[in-house]
């Protein structure tokens, strides 16, 4: 028996020589079970990751149809994208009778491992998976698809498993925006992101290149930097507005997700340069922070909604037998360029109907 998976009933009841029956009356305090073996067996399945499978003992009293459950874990709840897709699971799982246990990492490698044995105690039908930031070991989710529980990723896809994944274009949601900035004038582009530790980082790096060397623009390393939060893009920002990296200071940037754009603009605009006339900034996420800031944000639509839909429809095809558990799928979702003024100069509201200005919707 490995440590690394939660242990059964049945496997605490052959390493105290009982019946799984005496196990489970020890594990609810019985007193048809004597003080110290129930005590014993109680330490025994906390040190072995034993969780009582609350979900089955409520389906074993039940006389309704069973409770057919997803579980469903998330970087982070506070993450616009994230939220949004799981909006769109919960709208495909819950139409098809499914309901959802919703976790959050939290980017924690150790607490991504227990919310799995906790998926593998639990008896989910299927698991919806985004990977932690810090996640280089994947046995935690390889021993979900041994024990027969599928497995769908979805955003930071995992290389080391073998399961489907839904993700967005960010190659060509990169590209489309860099590509966009070359046109407002910008040659000297920075891009904000962690190019070097995912996929998706590496994908949206990449299109930042090639949108830059199809614009005959040489890529400089010294305007590249390992930023994707907005903590960070305010401490950084200053210092390289006010730095003569190569050539001179960036005239644009291009940032991973909203928040850290938000940061850049936020840190450009205290440093007394004006956007968009000064810098051009650009955004990937298209979150209700976009249009909340001055200028609203320029920025690539990830389609979050889209994203959840596509995976909750894998997943589930799998457990209801439509498709074969083993069958890799992947779906990507398309991107959408949402231009507004913080590369743009847009005019201002009508001061007859107060209206807002109108977006220029790109669809890539």
């Amino acid at each position: 028996m490995s440590d690394k998976h939660p242990v059964t009933m049945k496997d605490i009841a052959e390493a105290f020589g009982v019946s799984i029956a005496t196990v489970s009356r020890a594990l609810n305090g019985s007193n048809r079970v004597s003080e110290d073996k129930r005590k014993a067996i109680c330490e025994y399945a906390q040190s072995h990751n034993f969780y009582p499978n609350d979900i089955a003992k409520s389906l074993r009293y039940s006389r309704s149809k069973p409770v057919k459950v997803i579980g469903v874990i998330v970087p982070e709840f506070t993450h616009y994208y994230f939220s949004s897709i799981l909006n769109g699971i919960e709208s495909v799982a819950s139409a098809k009778g499914y309901r959802l246990i919703a976790t959050t990492s939290r980017e924690c490698y150790d607490t991504e491992v227990k919310i799995c044995h906790m998926f593998e105690s639990h008896q989910v039908s299927g698991v919806i998976a985004a990977q932690s930031k810090n996640t280089v070991r994947y046995d935690h989710f390889q021993s979900l698809i041994d024990r027969g529980i599928p497995m769908v990723f979805y955003d930071r896809i995992c290389t080391g498993v073998n399961a489907s994944i839904v993700v967005v274009d960010d190659y060509q949601g990169a590209y489309a925006a860099v590509s966009h900035l070359i046109e407002c004038g910008c040659r000297r582009i920075a891009y904000y992101g962690m190019k070097e530790k995912t996929v998706l980082g590496q994908n949206r790096y990449n299109g930042y290149r090639d949108a830059l060397l199809k614009h005959g623009i040489m890529v400089d390393e010294s305007l590249v930097f390992q930023c994707d939060n907005r903590d960070d893009a305010e401490r950084i920002t200053p210092h390289v507005l006010a730095t003569s990296y190569g050539q001179g200071r960036p005239d644009a940037f291009f940032c991973v997700n909203d928040d850290t754009a938000i940061g850049v603009m936020y840190s450009a605009k205290r440093e007394g340069f004006k956007i968009p006339h000064d810098i051009c900034v650009c955004g990937f996420t298209n979150g209700n922070r976009a249009i909340a800031c001055d200028p609203m944000l320029t920025t690539v639509e990830q389609r979050g909604s889209k994203v959840g839909e596509e995976a909750a429809d894998i997943l589930i095809n799998k457990i209801e037998g439509l498709t074969p558990k083993d069958k890799v799928e992947k779906r990507v979702v398309r991107t959408r360029l949402v231009v507004r003024g913080s590369t743009v100069e847009l005019p201002p509201p009508s001061a007859k109907c107060g209206c807002r200005p109108k977006e220029n919707d790109r669809q890539e």
